[in-house]
């Protein structure tokens, strides 16, 4: 099943894992095999992984754009996990849907369940700070 994609003018994705950014006009590009595929709204950068989730978060981006270093991401994203689950149980249902898809071998399902962590995780920052 062939995937269409229109990028805007700049726009980055990882396909593959490689970086691909658009140049300065609209593109349309049809990937004809299944490959990871991440679009620019979806990726994270290692400087922006600046709380617990978004380490989280980087770990299943990883995982799924770098299946050759597949181990030591999981090793990574399991300690994090651990780490977080410790200091907020709250976060459970989430991480034990992250981890059902992983040990499945669903890690694009993972990192898009990983996107409601992150919005809990701005939650509970933001009540916090209202306190």
């Amino acid at each position: 099943m062939s995937l269409k994609l229109s990028l805007k003018p700049g726009e980055r994705l990882i396909l593959g894992g490689a970086v691909i950014r658009n140049g300065e006009s609209r593109a349309e590009l049809i990937v004809e095999n299944e490959v990871p595929l991440l679009r620019e709204r979806d990726i994270l950068s290692p400087s922006e992984a600046t709380t617990p989730c978004r380490r989280i978060y980087l770990a299943l981006q990883l995982m799924y754009v770098d299946p050759a270093a597949l181990a030591e991401h999981e090793m990574l994203y399991r300690e994090l996990v651990l780490e977080v689950a410790a200091a907020a149980p709250s976060t459970l249902k989430f991480l034990a849907l992250m981890n059902d898809h992983i040990s499945n071998g669903r890690y694009y399902q993972a990192l898009k369940s990983g996107r409601s962590l992150l919005d809990y995780e701005e939650e509970l920052f933001a009540n916090a700070q209202r306190a």
